[in-house]
């Protein structure tokens, strides 16, 4: 396995396997790497003969200097886990490198629409930082095929539009959330929780799943369900950020044509803010026609 601090060698080693005819799988991360990034690159191995993992703890999607640099950051463990998964390359570049002049003088890839709701609307330019940094990643890389988690609903949206009209020629294999044996979406920042929280953290994880059912039983008073959901969060100690019920497809509020839904929620918990997400299949309308 190699590691890679720069576009050259990156670029070099690239061009010898297209050359090869090989094909290649791209999972970027921002480290601190769980069992829930090591199936993204597993997945990435079963869709290409070459997986390139990226390390980049990206401060243009960060809207916290303080979450920033509170971001765990443990390389050493992260490449000795990669080496273990056969991973051929990780590329490792510095936020110099990445932004010679600044992100204040760099140029940038927004998504309208998608980047500024739910999420993106709490978050101002967060999904323009993801997006971005995204966009350079893939012009380094230059992937056939690229693989995001599902636990990051919104994002990975953002990431599909942002290919689809860039007429990336990538391919995005969405992999499904990996959870721990108590329903806990697994993050990186699930190592900040005290034992106390991480008893209480999977409550979040129940309440959607509460949520769902309530909908798959034929619940249609969403605003109401929504503050069910947030009062389940406070009577265990969490405190509800947002609660978002929205059309799977479009992350547009839900109307009658809707096939699918998805519930997107995040709390915070201490001082760790946890998201995730569960989608519901919706009962098809209840046609007025009768036969005569």
């Amino acid at each position: 396995m190699q590691v890679i601090a720069d576009i050259a060698p990156l670029r070099d080693q690239i061009l010898q396997w297209r050359r090869d005819g090989q094909r290649i799988a791209f999972v970027p991360t921002m480290g601190h790497l769980h069992d829930g990034h090591l199936t993204l690159v597993r997945r990435a191995r079963e869709n290409a003969d070459i997986v390139v993992v990226s390390i980049f703890v990206n401060p243009m999607q960060f809207d916290k200097a303080d979450d920033l640099a509170a971001y765990p950051r443990t390389l050493d463990e992260d490449v000795a886990k990669l080496n273990s998964e056969g991973v051929e390359v990780v590329f490792t570049p510095s936020p110099e490198m990445m932004y010679p002049n600044g992100m204040e003088q760099h140029s940038f890839v927004d998504v309208p629409g998608l980047s500024s709701i739910l999420e993106g609307s709490s978050r101002p330019g967060h999904f323009k930082g993801v997006a971005t940094v995204v966009s350079k990643l893939f012009n380094m890389v230059q992937p056939d095929v690229a693989c995001f988690g599902e636990k990051d609903y919104q994002q990975l949206a953002v990431i599909n539009k942002m290919v689809n009209d860039l007429c990336m020629p990538i391919e995005i294999v969405p992999v499904p959330t990996v959870r721990e044996m108590d329903g806990l979406a697994m993050s990186s920042r699930n190592t900040r929780l005290t034992v106390d929280e991480r008893q209480r953290a999977p409550v979040l994880a129940k309440t959607l799943r509460w949520m769902s059912s309530q909908m798959r039983g034929g619940r249609t008073d969403y605003s109401e369900l929504i503050l069910d959901g947030n009062d389940q969060l406070r009577a265990a100690g969490l405190e509800p950020d947002d609660i978002f019920i929205r059309d799977a497809h479009t992350l547009l509020p839900i109307v009658e044509q809707s096939s699918k839904a998805v519930i997107l929620a995040s709390c915070m918990l201490g001082q760790v803010r946890l998201i995730d997400n569960l989608s519901v299949d919706l009962a098809p309308p209840i046609s007025d026609d009768s036969e005569e």
